[in-house]
């Protein structure tokens, strides 16, 4: 008897210790370094562990969400429900939890769609108010909007000193350049002659369908494809003006986006199969990556080391290596992948 409760003992005990190690795995925290996968149709944002690519949580955030985007610090992330103007709210995740948080509602502002977290703040499009703005965390507010009087305003980049905001404006086949100035006058609660902000946008004509676009890592050009032309417009920041326009046949372009060091530009199609990369230096294609059949979300690496592809009617994001310039890898995500995005926690 004792003998067959000694070996029940033990029995129970691994069963314990597998169980706990089971639990682990499925309860896998958020890593320091996480990839953030958008599943469309499943309305899921999914986390993935960068370097053996297992998604290790999905997290639901409301209708259509399109892009998505980490905070500084890693720990949040905030998603914009698009619904081509129906919705009005970006999605919260508690990115260590990995959980919903409540979601923020933006009132009048609807059709958010592009994304980027800058000065504490996430900005972003409105693109059937026809407008950007920015939602401050700490105040749990939309403190700032600006009027672009441009159709589908998109995509949104915004710099690291937040004077300069450029956006892409589909329907318009424009980009929107968009300036702080000081000026002087009677800033909010402040006297006459109190240094305040103002703006002042350039809006530039460039092709058809203009969505997908990158600002160049030196920050002098940017570059912007266009869907409906196959082309790529090349802006020149300081006179504003496009001083070249590549014949990149890229129909259907979907994003466009360098790799850190500005030596490439990848962009991927929802009509094609390939991945087009592009030498900065010289302006040619010097590759197409077959993907699979058709793309949208492009994220690179921190470190340039790789680059994820949402290929979304395939539904996996297909991982590049930067080097070889091969598919190396894939991440099983669900229905329709698009949005992506890197959270690294501080």
């Amino acid at each position: 008897m004792e003998y067959a409760f000694g070996i029940m003992k033990a029995v129970l005990t691994s069963f314990i210790l597998l169980a706990g190690i089971f639990g682990a795995l499925v309860h896998a925290g958020t890593p320091a370094n996480a990839l953030l996968v958008l599943a469309k149709r499943d309305n899921m944002l999914l986390i993935v562990h960068p370097s053996n690519l297992k998604v290790l949580a999905r997290v639901p955030v409301g209708n259509d969400p399109h892009e998505v985007i980490a905070s500084t610090d890693g720990k949040t992330a905030y998603v914009s429900n698009y619904g081509s103007g129906a919705y009005n709210t970006l999605a919260v995740v508690d990115l260590v939890a990995q959980k919903a948080l409540p979601s923020i509602d933006l009132g009048p502002l609807r059709g958010p769609h592009g994304l980027t977290f800058v000065g504490g703040k996430t900005w972003f499009t409105a693109e059937a108010a026809k407008a950007i703005g920015s939602y401050d965390p700490a105040t749990k507010s939309v403190d700032w909007i600006l009027g672009t009087g441009q159709n589908r305003t998109h995509m949104i980049y915004v710099s690291p000193d937040m004077k300069l905001i450029v956006t892409t404006n589909v329907s318009s086949g424009t980009v929107s350049i968009i300036e702080k100035t000081v000026g002087r006058g009677p800033g909010p609660g402040g006297p006459m002659g109190a240094p305040r902000g103002d703006w002042n946008e350039a809006v530039v004509r460039v092709g058809n369908g203009s969505e997908g676009f990158d600002v160049s890592p030196d920050g002098k050009e940017i570059w912007v494809a266009n869907a409906g032309d196959g082309t790529v417009s090349i802006i020149e920041v300081a006179s504003k003006q496009v001083t070249q326009t590549v014949a990149a046949d890229v129909g259907g372009a979907n994003r466009l986006k360098f790799t850190p060091d500005g030596k490439l530009a990848l962009i991927s199609s929802l009509r094609g199969s390939d991945v087009t990369v592009i030498d900065t230096a010289t302006r040619k294609t010097v590759k197409r990556i077959a993907v699979g059949h058709g793309a949208a979300g492009i994220l690179m690496e921190p470190d340039g080391a790789r680059a994820f592809v949402a290929c979304s009617p395939d539904g996996y994001v297909a991982v590049i290596d930067l080097h070889s310039m091969e598919v190396v890898g894939r991440i099983e995500a669900g229905h329709e992948p698009d949005g992506l995005a890197w959270a690294t926690r501080r």
